[in-house]
């Protein structure tokens, strides 16, 4: 069996009747089998993501489990510790992640692993803890309150591809894939180089509109490099000229959209919805059960409305934190922000991408 690797005990609180250890999944030979065999554990859990977010950013992982160190693991909560000057240090579970399931299957294991964890807390002085739950009416115990509320839409694969195909909005979704088809859009998909060059140059493009900054090339490359075949990049161009991409997460019967970009002006050539059925076909292939859209900001009313013509089933995605957000944004806050966009919009794509690399690590 396998031994964890500087594992840190805590005592048992007042209240607790298990005792919690804590370790780095990295360095730990059971954290891979253990997430390969959870029924709750996705893409987010495993090591690649984990040493993705290490390599990129700096982003120390950290588990809590009631297993011995000499033990199987049983259960665990992982975070990343986002240590920053700029936005305070802090637990997340985890940066970067639309959601990242406790591994926990018994509800007095989750309160004695939450109470461990806000021990830690206050004593390394953390500003805050957080946890992205995708279950509803998880119970964390006290000391979390409610923050952000995402829309999470989830597509169920198991239909056959006709009902699915014939399931999706006749306009939004149908009609494109058949204008794409009439199009002859050229149809790419890997982890190539060239590949992520024209991911990149379309989410530059996107984000950009959306008057956001891209993340760091390295943030990339370090997925592909250690999520490796769990990795896909789909492309279509017209006329050798990138139209669409998105790129996609595979973990057990489960296919994750992370990513996606286009060119505004190719958009009415159908690209993105032949993208995610060509995603689709091939996740049936592989035998998934569900495509995992991930999240929405509860007033992107566009994007919404396009996972939903997916046939997408939405459902509320809350994020807890401990202290609970107890300050709304306020109008001020709201008129910065919006400035600063605008600025943004304007600066060279250089700078940009430097902005990128330096706000990202700070804002997991």
């Amino acid at each position: 069996m396998s031994v964890s690797i500087a594992a840190r005990y805590y005592s048992s609180g007042p209240h607790d009747a298990m005792d919690v250890y804590s370790f780095d999944p990295l360095e730990d030979a059971r954290w891979t089998e253990f997430v390969a065999r959870h029924p709750k554990a996705s893409i987010f859990h495993t090591s690649g993501w984990l040493r993705a977010l290490q390599r990129t950013y700096c982003f120390e992982p950290i588990a809590f489990t009631t297993s011995r160190p000499t033990d199987d693991l049983l259960n665990a909560l992982v975070f990343s510790a986002v240590r920053s000057w700029l936005t305070g240090s802090r637990l997340v579970s985890l940066p970067f992640s639309d959601h990242c399931e406790p591994l926990v299957d018994r509800p007095d294991e989750m309160q004695t692993l939450c109470s461990a964890v806000l021990r830690r807390q206050a004593q390394d002085r953390w500003r805050y803890v957080e946890m992205r739950p995708a279950s509803a009416g998880i119970s964390l115990g006290t000391g979390f309150g409610r923050g952000q509320n995402f829309l999470l839409h989830c597509l169920d694969l198991r239909p056959d591809l006709d009902a699915l195909l014939h399931s999706f909005h006749k306009d939004s979704i149908q009609r494109k894939i058949r204008r794409a088809e009439r199009e002859r859009l050229t149809y790419e998909q890997g982890r190539s180089e060239p590949l992520l060059n024209k991911l990149c140059y379309l989410l530059d493009l996107t984000r950009r509109r959306h008057q956001v900054p891209l993340q760091p090339r390295a943030w990339f490359d370090n997925l592909i490099e250690h999520l490796g075949g769990n990795v896909c990049i789909r492309i279509v161009s017209k006329d050798g000229q990138p139209a669409a991409g998105i790129l996609t997460l595979t973990h057990g019967k489960s296919v994750v959209y992370k990513y996606g970009g286009s060119d505004a002006r190719l958009n009415s050539l159908g690209g993105m919805p032949f993208l995610f059925w060509k995603a689709i076909q091939e996740a049936k292939h592989l035998g998934a059960h569900v495509l995992d859209l991930g999240r929405s900001d509860c007033d992107a009313a566009g994007l919404i409305a396009f996972k939903e013509h997916l046939a997408a089933t939405r459902s509320t995605l809350t994020y807890w934190r401990s202290p609970a957000v107890t300050r709304p944004t306020t109008p001020k806050n709201v008129w910065t922000m919006s400035v600063m966009k605008r600025v943004f919009t304007w600066l060279p794509g250089g700078v940009r991408r430097a902005t990128g690399r330096f706000l990202y690590p700070h804002i997991g």
